[in-house]
């Protein structure tokens, strides 16, 4: 296997006949000298801070688009929020577990054995249906 280094100068060099316009883009560039890898010359490009000379990318989009971007960027945040809130209920009732285990003298992995309820027993003998 064979591993090519290029020289800071070279580097330089390639950068700056971008700039004036020799190479249309870094991809030209690197196809004019053989270099490879595909994106040699973009990171050389960016290593000397002239991102001025990569390509743009503009996106265009119906305003329906635009529309479910919102209304899915919208969704997201009540989702997150409502995730936030089920963790902490579910830490609460971790803690409320711990209080009454260690008031009952009991580990909560003991209470669950010793205390095979289940939601269904609940809602019987509670009237919650």
């Amino acid at each position: 296997m064979t591993v090519i280094r290029y020289s800071e100068a070279f580097k330089r060099q390639v950068i700056e006949e971008i700039a004036r316009g020799k190479h249309r883009s870094p991809y030209a560039a690197q196809e004019a000298y053989g270099i490879k890898g595909h994106e040699t010359v973009e990171k050389w490009v960016r290593k000397y801070g002239r991102e001025d000379l990569l390509p743009k990318r503009i996106r265009i989009e119906t305003m329906n688009e635009i529309d479910e971007l919102k209304e899915a960027r919208k969704q997201i945040r009540i989702l997150k929020a409502a995730v936030a809130d089920a963790h902490i209920d579910c830490c609460l009732e971790k803690g409320f577990l711990r209080v009454a285990c260690d008031r009952l003298g009991v580990t909560p992995e003991e209470f669950k054995k010793k205390h095979p309820m289940t939601l269904s027993d609940m809602r019987g003998s509670n009237g919650v249906t």
